[in-house]
């Protein structure tokens, strides 16, 4: 018996052996029978070196190296903006796809190529800080944690975690009905990251927390307090949610000695309900904006929202919302295109090409409108400190070069009657 449990395991890997002895590679044809096998010769000649393994290519297809390299004419201006698509998939299972437009495309960021992307990026890993910028996927991350000098870089900072209470179709933060409780430290950690960045101009935004009772409204303004505390110099913009339609929690961030107050309305009226989620409405929005301006005055605050296009809204929408928005004063407007995060979000309904979103940015500043940005790669937040403050502080400059004119004006017409009496 002992000798036949010793023989049971040798037999087993004789029979092993013997299958992999045979197995072949499912890349290499296996020659029929009857066909005379091609000599082989070994790489260096010598008989007994073992032979290479051969490379079986199924496409014959290939362009040549030096098509490759051939430059071509260039694109004109409908072909360049016309869709690209697309056949990808197994056989039998194929589907045609709408390939990224090229003014979509931006090159991936590299914390060693770009030492302020870096230490940013290495700071907020230590101070367990979160950004909208990495959450959403913003393909402007580079440019602008980078920024052209230490002091136009611009950092948006997501507080309250990086777990949000609210499931917009649209979004890429993660989603739950009981998040983890708030940091404590969080004010603190974001004021001590910021003033060692040196930035000139930040963004804060948060996740939803209707968990909370006050909609993180208090710890929101605490953190901007914080950050004004010590480094009174940083412009400070605060990209809220509608708190549940609670003004009283507006008010607070608000007073808290912010610079910009921003509140996304995301898309137009009538699709409000399809992108965003079922407890934020169009309405709710625009009373948030209007509540700013009552509570710090219109020429105190700038007011501030951002639109996606490329959703199935229409022309006339458009429109309408951009009027809507102006009956409440808010200052400053930016278009983007909706890009869809992963597949289980809103398809794209269309790529909105460059020259409409210049069309909409003029539309805009005729309206009235303080300032917009508007672009394929633009966002809420995109280059604030770059774009946003270099437009408001020229317009605000202009302003008081005229009223200094006309005060001189004055004085000198004065002075005139004076030695005419």
């Amino acid at each position: 018996m002992s000798l036949q449990r010793i023989q049971a395991p040798f037999r087993r890997s004789l029979a092993r052996a013997a299958v992999l002895s045979s197995r072949t590679y499912a890349t290499i044809p296996s020659p029929s029978e009857g066909q005379p096998q091609p000599a082989t010769t070994p790489a260096n000649g010598s008989p007994g070196s073992p032979k290479p393994r051969p490379t079986y290519f199924k496409d014959t297809t290939v362009a040549s190296f030096s098509e490759f390299l051939s430059s071509s004419a260039p694109l004109s201006l409908s072909e360049a903006y016309e869709p690209r698509t697309a056949t990808v998939g197994p056989e039998g299972r194929k589907r045609t796809i709408t390939r990224l437009p090229d003014w979509l495309k931006t090159p991936i960021p590299s914390p060693g190529a770009n030492p302020n992307f870096g230490k940013i990026k290495a700071d907020l890993r230590g101070l367990g800080l979160h950004t909208v910028c990495e959450e959403a996927r913003c393909p402007n991350i580079g440019e602008c944690w980078g920024g052209s000098n230490k002091a136009a870089a611009t950092a948006t900072i997501m507080l309250m975690g990086d777990t949000c209470t609210r499931g917009c179709r649209f979004c890429s933060v993660k989603t739950s009905r009981r998040p983890p409780p708030l940091d404590p430290h969080e004010p603190e950690n974001t004021a001590e990251a910021l003033a060692r960045w040196g930035l000139g101009y930040v963004v804060l935004t948060s996740v939803d927390r209707d968990d909370l009772a006050d909609g993180g409204a208090r710890h929101f303004a605490e953190t901007i307090r914080r950050i004004k505390a010590k480094k009174p110099t940083m412009l400070v913009e605060a990209l809220t949610g509608d708190f549940m339609g609670d003004l009283d929690m507006v008010k607070i961030v608000a007073d808290s000695g912010l610079d910009v107050y921003a509140h996304n309305v995301e898309t137009t009226e009538g699709l409000t309900p399809y992108v965003r989620d079922r407890r934020a409405t169009f309405r709710q929005s625009l009373k948030v904006l209007e509540h700013v301006k009552a509570v710090r005055g219109k020429e105190n605050i700038i007011t501030k929202t951002s639109i996606m296009l490329g959703l199935g809204e229409t022309e006339e929408e458009l429109w309408e919302t951009l009027r809507e928005l102006r009956k409440v004063d808010v200052d400053v407007v930016t278009f983007g295109q909706y890009m869809r995060p992963t597949k289980r979000h809103l398809k794209v309904e269309r790529y909105v090409t460059p020259d409409e979103f210049e069309l909409w940015r003029q539309r805009a500043i005729d309206m009235g409108f303080l300032y917009c940005a508007s672009g394929p790669l633009v966002r809420s937040s995109y280059k604030a400190g770059e774009a946003f403050i270099e437009n408001v502080l020229r317009k605000r400059a202009g302003e008081r070069a005229m009223a200094a004119e006309k005060l001189g004006q004055a004085i000198a017409a004065k002075g005139a009657s004076d030695k005419a009496l």
